[in-house]
């Protein structure tokens, strides 16, 4: 090889190794963790506050320099993401304290198969279960649903678990009323156009979809006792009894006596724990934006981080409540 040549070779390379340089140095400083959380559908809870718990991470978690970028996804709630989670598909998922148990147990809807990958973030709010009918209907204790049309949420949904819980202890089956799958935005709808005649739906107070219906329709909250609440628990031990407070809707003069239980944030257990940590910290250091943003975000606390958490909590998790001072059972 002539001279010339060889000099004309080496300037050749010598111009791809700094274009090479330069391509790999802003992609480096410009570097992305993507974190999905699964939520639910537009009309609950667990989308809206999703959204700003995404946002609370995007503008406060890194790792290495490199910014965890979050994003709110909507979706079927607890059953469809303990699923996702399962198949990894995402990284996080909003579920309730109940769905999570009975997913990593194997029991349940899950009997086919536990979901032993699942790993607690944390505990984020309280969520209550509200049966609404429209008050013209006549319904005013659940045995009155018999032969009715009812939605009891997406097949596979927790509400829909939680709907066969409950009759079976009013000695029902689903047989017994017209059941419909219909999403809790869907519903809603359906029970305002005079669909449907009673819908279930589990939610922070106040849930959003249920004021703007109370607002335009008469409607009522069904009650249950605490009899009958003892009965569900006894399936569904993560449930407790809880109060829809009197005039939490338009047209609600009374507490209306119902169950409740807290909502989880859950990840798998092949994200990586200083992502986790990274995430776990963005959402309990804070928890007074969530406040500001969000009705149910005041809820959102680190002293109750760990309530109906019966599920591993993910190591990078972990972490951050022993550095917090938070003990782990």
């Amino acid at each position: 090889m002539s001279f010339a040549n060889w000099k004309s070779k080496a300037a050749a390379v010598a111009a791809s190794m700094v274009v090479a340089v330069a391509a790999v140095g802003p992609a480096a400083s410009a570097e992305r963790i993507f974190f999905g959380i699964a939520t639910g559908s537009t009309g609950g809870v667990y989308y809206p506050l999703g959204g700003m718990i995404a946002q609370v991470i995007s503008n406060n978690a890194q790792v290495d320099g490199a910014r965890i970028i979050a994003t709110a996804e909507t979706g079927n709630a607890s059953v469809a993401n303990a699923r996702l989670l399962q198949d990894e598909a995402i990284e996080a998922g909003m579920m309730g304290a109940d769905i999570a148990d009975q997913a990593y147990r194997g029991t349940a809807q899950f009997d086919d198969g536990a979901v032993t990958n699942l790993r607690a973030i944390g505990a984020l709010f309280p969520e209550t279960v509200q049966v609404v009918v429209r008050t013209e209907s006549g319904i005013e204790r659940f045995e009155d649903l018999a032969g009715k049309t009812v939605s009891s949420g997406p097949a596979g949904s927790g509400m829909y678990q939680l709907f066969g819980d409950v009759l079976d202890v009013f000695g029902m089956e689903r047989d017994d009323i017209r059941e419909d799958f219909s999403s809790f935005s869907q519903a809603v709808d359906k029970l305002r156009d005079g669909n449907i005649d009673a819908f279930f739906a589990i939610g922070g107070l106040p849930t959003v979809a249920i004021q703007d219906l109370a607002s335009s329709h008469d409607i009522r909250l069904l009650a249950l006792t605490d009899d009958e609440i003892a009965r569900i628990r006894e399936a569904q031990p993560y449930y407790s009894s809880t109060v829809v407070p009197a005039g939490t809707y338009e047209g609600q003069d009374e507490d209306i006596q119902t169950l409740g239980l807290r909502a989880l944030l859950v990840a798998h257990d092949g994200l990586e724990d200083d992502v986790v940590y990274a995430v776990t910290k963005a959402i309990y250091d804070n928890t007074e934006t969530l406040a500001k943003v969000h009705v149910q975000g005041r809820n959102v606390a680190l002293e109750s981080a760990l309530d109906s958490v019966s599920i591993p909590v993910h190591p990078g998790a972990a972490r951050f409540f022993e550095e917090a001072g938070i003990e782990l059972e």
